[in-house]
């Protein structure tokens, strides 16, 4: 979906510019998801798994464009690009159109400002406006600063998914799943 630019202010009192992403952000947001996977054990994906051409970043973000239920929102200070916020179906059918997925990630050195909280409110705002009547996402049991956000905002945990996810020193972390009624 097309988002209307806002701009808010961080806890450091920088203005920070939201907005969907545009084709032309491809470089930068490969460029993102392969620094955020490796600033983080909480993401899904290690850096060298982030393969994706522009070509095909272009295509995915051109897809949440045209798509009136979903939002792929940027973040940017200064001009940088400091952070993702996504929503998503959960899938295309009716009996799951209540239904939406949050995902977040922000450049390490922008956690705790306060723009990761506002990027999700934000987004819970959209997902109401466009039908959707809960939100859910998945968080890393150990990521207690996201946690603690989430759950300000009204998300409550739901359940926990064990060995979530295995890493390379073959330990392993649980996850929680945790929703919010919009």
């Amino acid at each position: 979906m097309l988002f209307k630019e806002i701009s808010i202010q961080d806890k450091l009192g920088r203005t920070v510019v939201l907005r969907n992403a545009r084709p032309e952000d491809s470089e930068d947001l490969i460029k993102y998801l392969k620094k955020t996977c490796g600033e983080t054990p909480y993401l899904i994906r290690e850096p060298d798994e982030i393969t994706i051409t522009e070509e095909k970043e272009k295509q995915f973000i051109q897809a949440k464009i045209d798509d009136e239920r979903e939002l792929l929102l940027v973040a940017f200070i200064d001009g940088k690009h400091v952070g993702n916020c996504s929503l998503m179906s959960i899938a295309p059918y009716r009996r799951y159109s209540h239904r939406c997925d949050i995902a977040i990630a922000l450049y390490k050195e922008y956690c705790g400002c306060g723009i990761g909280k506002a990027m999700l409110q934000t987004v819970l705002n959209v997902a109401k406006s466009v039908g959707y009547e809960q939100a859910e996402l998945e968080v890393m049991a150990e990521n207690k600063d996201a946690i603690a956000m989430y759950e300000k905002l009204g998300f409550k945990k739901f359940g926990t998914f064990p060995d979530n996810m295995k890493y390379a020193d073959e330990s392993y972390m649980d996850a929680y799943w945790m929703m919010k009624k919009l």
